[in-house]
């Protein structure tokens, strides 16, 4: 008995030791290497402390960034939740693949199998790929992770306030919208695994997500693979571990922060333990801007204005950080314009992939990433929302406003993890900002630059030609497709 122990235990140890050998020999010799995209829900563009985040700091995402690139223009492809989830993993704008706002549970509809995920384009070069966190792109199991191109799942399928609670986790009335929705499950696999009843569930989130990811690096760190873990928090109601809770000087949302900041941590430790770290791009961003009338439950748009559900620079600038040592010059910012959609492009030059056979919107971003001042992949951006409606483009730095009516933040936020009023307001003509002087959209220059204006109108009537657009009676422009429809 004792030497059979010997001999299994001797096998395994033989095993750990090859696996960390090819590890390593595969990051000296340049084989395709691993991709670890990390998304935040809801944080702003000044969540971290290398973006300007006070009241408390996030250590290994500024280290991050310290090895890597910081991106000062990056958006989001919408300031929602499902449609910049199915942006970010198709390299679509959303409402090309007819995705809209945020997809609540039991909804008949969801990502089209015909479309092709980040995950299943790099499972044709034997990549295994995982997610870890929120989904948010349809609940049926037609729609969920397995069925579009990962091998593992563990998470949520919509956001963590879709449940019968109030935003803080407390009984609601029988009459509020939310009584009916069911309970929030954490699913595995295409299973429910534990239903979550109440806060306390919420806190282990987090630790859950990040648990799975190194889990999932251990044991494929002698393959490459793609690791997308869309972080629950911090949308509301936000729960943390008692590990962080009561730690920032910030409140409750630093707190969350700085838990994501340890998990950010926990994957880049375990990487370098691997010896796969100089062979992984690592990705950090977020989904959109944050929920200003949370109060001190929300994040920070770092001066821009307004916030998530708008399409002023609050709803869509986001952070970005690429890091890939020996690659991507460490220490280094890029002013270059990038959104979501050019993470799928830009992985499959990496990858040395094809791109999916239906017409996508991003550009590689590789160039760039590189350290070429010279490149400029993206020079136009479409700001959407809504079902269909395009409130804004951009083109270089010159943004216009086109008219449409939003929910602004201009109000005094709640706090305590209750949301604030909001106020209708509409622009009724079109506004022009230079966004190298005025980030803030401060100051409408229409009116001293009429030919920009014009030449961004023309960038507005190529998009909606495209894509439609619903505030001038556009429904679908000549390339949008369907969204995905349930059997049941």
């Amino acid at each position: 008995m004792k030497i059979a122990t010997l001999f299994i235990s001797t096998v395994l140890l033989l095993t750990f030791f090859d696996c960390s050998l090819q590890a390593k020999q595969n990051a000296k010799t340049g084989k395709t290497p691993n991709f670890v995209l990390i998304f935040i829900d809801d944080m702003g563009y000044g969540d971290a402390s290398c973006f300007g985040a006070t009241g408390y700091t996030t250590p290994n995402i500024d280290k991050l960034a310290a090895g890597g690139m910081r991106f000062t223009n990056f958006y989001s492809a919408q300031p929602v939740c499902s449609a910049s989830r199915a942006a970010l993993l198709t390299g679509c704008y959303p409402n090309r693949i007819g995705v809209s706002g945020a997809l609540f549970p039991n909804a008949k509809v969801g990502i089209n199998p015909s479309e092709t995920t980040i995950a299943e384009m790099l499972k044709q070069k034997g990549y295994a790929t995982a997610i870890f966190g929120k989904w948010h792109l349809g609940d049926a199991k037609e729609f969920l992770p397995l069925q579009h191109g990962f091998d593992e799942y563990c998470g949520l399928p919509y956001s963590n306030d879709m449940w019968p609670l109030d935003d803080i986790g407390q009984p609601i009335a029988k009459e509020h919208r939310r009584s009916s929705l069911p309970t929030l499950p954490l699913i595995e696999g295409n299973e429910t695994k534990e239903l979550i009843t109440d806060m306390k569930g919420q806190d282990k989130l987090t630790t859950i997500y990040t648990e799975k990811a190194v889990s999932f690096i251990n044991r494929n760190a002698g393959k490459p693979f793609f690791l997308y873990v869309p972080h629950t928090m911090g949308h509301v109601p936000l729960g943390v571990s008692e590990k962080f809770r009561g730690k920032s000087e910030q409140g409750m949302y630093g707190d969350v922060m700085m838990e994501i900041d340890w998990s950010v941590g926990e994957i880049v430790k375990v990487l370098e333990a691997k010896g796969i770290a100089e062979n992984t791009v690592i990705i950090f961003t977020s989904d959109n801007g944050p929920w200003l009338n949370y109060g001190d439950h929300a994040g920070s748009a770092g001066g821009m204005r307004e916030g998530k559900g708008t399409n002023w620079e609050g709803g869509q600038r986001v952070p970005f950080i690429v890091a890939w040592q020996g690659k991507v010059p460490a220490g280094t910012i890029c002013n270059q314009l990038g959104c979501a959609i050019d993470i799928l492009p830009s992985f499959a030059e990496v990858a040395g992939t094809k791109l999916p056979e239906n017409k996508i919107d991003g550009v590689s971003l590789v160039e760039l990433w590189k350290g070429n001042k010279q490149a400029k992949p993206r020079t136009e951006l479409y700001y959407y929302y809504g079902k269909n409606n395009l409130n804004a483009v951009r083109k270089e730095n010159w943004k216009l406003i086109l008219p449409h009516t939003w929910d602004s933040y201009d109000t005094i936020p709640r706090n305590g993890g209750m949301g604030g009023p909001r106020v209708k307001v509409k622009t009724e003509k079109p506004e022009l900002y230079n966004l190298q002087r005025d980030p803030g959209e401060q100051f409408d220059m229409a009116s001293f630059f009429p030919g920009k204006v014009a030449e961004l109108m023309l960038t507005a009537e190529k998009a909606r030609a495209e894509l439609g657009d619903l505030n001038v009676g556009i429904e679908k422009g000549a390339g949008t497709r369907e969204i995905g429809k349930s059997g049941k």
